[in-house]
């Protein structure tokens, strides 16, 4: 079982920037970040291998970038261009191979609040 400690949440006005951090416990193989917003199911948000092969929700390509430092067991999603509608809460999630399907992850964060507002 791996413990992972999201951060770098926030508040910030459309199109701002924010990078949040996944601090694991351990070495993960593949590692997802998801996002609930209220009143709505939890969505895949991006997902990153331990060889730093990437996938993105159409949602978010050309604005989230995700990347990992397998030296400090920390992955990262730094987000530009911020929405609105990117106002969620975002988990991060481990487990044995990269997917933007959450039943796949066997261990989550606690998560971290994201808002986009004026």
């Amino acid at each position: 079982q791996v413990q992972l400690v999201e951060s770098g949440g926030g508040l910030v006005q459309p199109g701002g920037s924010l990078r949040l951090s996944c601090a694991a416990s351990g070495f993960t193989f593949a590692i997802g970040w998801f996002r609930q917003a209220p009143g709505k199911e939890r969505e895949g948000v991006s997902c990153i291998s331990g060889t730093g092969y990437t996938v993105y929700a159409d949602s978010v390509k050309g604005r989230f970038t995700i990347s990992r430092d397998n030296a400090k067991n920390t992955v990262y999603l730094q987000m530009n261009s911020l929405k609105p509608e990117d106002t969620a809460v975002y988990y991060c999630a481990a487990g044995p191979r990269i997917t933007m399907t959450e039943y796949a992850y066997n261990d989550w964060g606690q998560g971290t609040q994201v808002t986009v507002s004026s």
